[in-house]
């Protein structure tokens, strides 16, 4: 058994011979095996019928699992199919061990890609980090955000500013993967055990250009390009023989999700493997063209107006769209952006996250929460901003819009916390597996089935948006910090200190303002 110098702290051969004992002897007791579900044992359920007043958690804490255990197994899945079985095993063997042996290594690590043409903006390497589990069919392709410049002047502040987001030259040769890359299933109950791959953005199109850098063009745009390339060398370790291909993405990499998850579905079935179901996951990349509250000259990429931003990018990058979308929108492709009016010429199946009250949509839109509390008419735009966004996702069947002042949420290690109408994230992306399974069922027997819409299964939400008005009323919402002094805030001191009005809300409202204080005060 190779282990990657585990064995070398154990105090000697014999030692080594009892963990694979321990091992062999918890993997032969198939009845045993059986009676565990879920990573909890069979003494612990006849524990708690010996208990019954105790209070059963809730849903919430089931996900994250109970007791100290020291790696939850998941036999259910094995009785199921093989695919997880020797991952798990590894992770088993590794809780066994007597000896104070390391973890074995879980990071993932740096590979270049092996066409050298497809190149970062510098004309460096592209490449990707990958974490591979030899027994999963499942593949994660994780898209880095960053935003983009769109112009000689725009980049070469970028490349000044944040080379690594345009060069590979100082990449680490490995990452630690957190939230929905993360190994753990104790961080990621869902997918822990799939093939992890983290693609860094260095191209700064909104993984949309396929230009190389000539002696005329100071840089390259080529992100859509990567992608397909990460791909083609990925069927080369084992890919080819996925079931799932989740193509995931935050941020600007969240917009690359909408704009490459057709074509890397295209691109796997006319090479033969149709077989391999691909997916999106769109986090916080769901912007609006919506007008900025205070206009301003298009000098750089923070203030310029989202539109004007990717008329001038999509031109300078040599930008590509979907092409149902290009076709939807001739001559005015940048339209293909904006999630709203992309999202509907898909065909893949996409989950929506998306913040209602996102932190870079304000950003662009020239509303800067600085310490100084907001004016009556920047509050009722960030108001207007949560509705515009509730009005643009009512189509989307499958996604989770908390009302929280935020941006980011799948890589966070804090990722199971935030909540929707008492359902976490994980569990939310698990229904949206589950829902999409039943439609392959469906779909088998009946083509004319849309593919992308899931069937719902009875008792697992995957349709979850916030209905309260303002930011942060979700009173699971990441921790407000006061950005002069770093010190936790209250949802009500965080209102209060953007110039809440309560007697004003409560009139809007309908309601008498001390129950609205009390709504407040217990953040909801």
């Amino acid at each position: 058994m190779q282990s990657r110098g585990v064995v070398r702290s154990c105090s000697g051969l014999s030692t080594v011979r009892s963990c694979l004992l321990l091992l062999i002897i918890h993997i032969s007791a198939p009845v045993e095996a059986r009676r565990v579900h879920g990573g909890r044992a069979h003494s612990r359920r006849v524990q708690q019928q010996q208990q019954p007043q105790q209070q059963q958690p809730t849903p919430a804490h089931r996900e994250r699992g109970e007791g100290a255990e020291s790696f939850p197994l998941d036999f259910t899945a094995v009785e199921g199919n093989m695919d997880n079985f020797m991952v798990q095993i590894k992770n088993l063997a590794q809780s066994l061990y007597p000896c104070s042996a390391q973890k074995l290594d879980q990071d993932m690590k740096l590979h270049f890609l092996n066409n050298v043409s497809v190149t970062c903006n510098d004309g460096s390497a592209a490449g990707y980090y990958i974490k591979e589990s030899k027994g999963s069919k499942r593949w994660l392709l994780f898209l880095e955000g960053g935003w983009y410049c769109f112009n000689k002047q725009t980049c070469d502040s970028r490349y000044e500013t944040m080379r690594r987001l345009m060069s590979s030259t100082k990449w680490p040769q490995t990452r630690t993967g957190t939230g929905i890359l993360s190994p753990q299933p104790e961080e990621n109950p869902h997918w822990w055990n799939a093939n992890m791959v983290f693609i860094p953005y260095c191209s700064s199109d909104v993984w949309s250009g396929a230009t190389a850098k000539t002696d005329q063009s100071d840089y390259a745009f080529m992100g859509s390009l990567i992608i397909k390339e990460v791909v083609n060398e990925l069927l080369t370790k084992g890919l080819d023989n996925a079931k799932v291909l989740l193509l995931a993405g935050s941020s600007a990499g969240g917009t690359g999700v909408l704009l490459n998850v057709d074509q890397v579905a295209e691109q796997l079935q006319s090479q033969g493997h149709r077989g391999v179901q691909v997916r999106g996951l769109v986090d916080s990349g769901w912007f609006l063209d919506n007008k900025q509250y205070k206009y301003t000259d298009c000098l750089d990429t923070i203030s310029c107006a989202p539109t004007e931003a990717i008329k001038r990018g999509i031109r300078y990058w040599g930008g590509l769209v979907p092409e149902s979308c290009r076709q939807a929108h001739v001559g005015e492709e940048w339209n293909c952006f904006f999630g709203y009016r992309v999202f509907p010429t898909l065909t893949s199946a996409v989950f929506v996250v998306q913040w209602l009250f996102d932190e870079a949509q304000l950003t662009v839109d020239n509303i800067h929460l600085t310490g100084q509390p907001v004016h009556e008419a920047q509050w009722r735009y960030i108001q207007n901003l949560g509705q515009e966004l509730r009005s643009t996702l009512r189509d989307v069947p499958a996604m989770f819009a908390p009302a929280c002042l935020s941006h980011e949420l799948i890589t966070r290690t804090d990722w199971m916390d935030i909540q929707v109408k008492g359902t976490s994230l994980p569990r939310a992306l698990h229904c949206w597996d589950r829902s999409l399974q039943n439609n392959n069922h469906i779909n088998s027997s009946n083509d004319s089935q849309p593919k992308h819409r899931p069937s719902p299964v009875r008792g697992c939400p995957l349709h979850l948006i916030d209905s309260c008005p303002w930011p942060h009323c979700n009173p699971s919402c990441p921790t407000i910090r006061d950005q002069l002094t770093g010190q936790e805030m209250s949802v009500i001191q965080f209102l209060k200190h953007m110039g809440f009005d309560v007697q004003k809300m409560a009139q809007q409202q309908g309601m008498d303002p001390r129950k609205l204080l009390g709504m407040l005060n217990n953040g909801s």
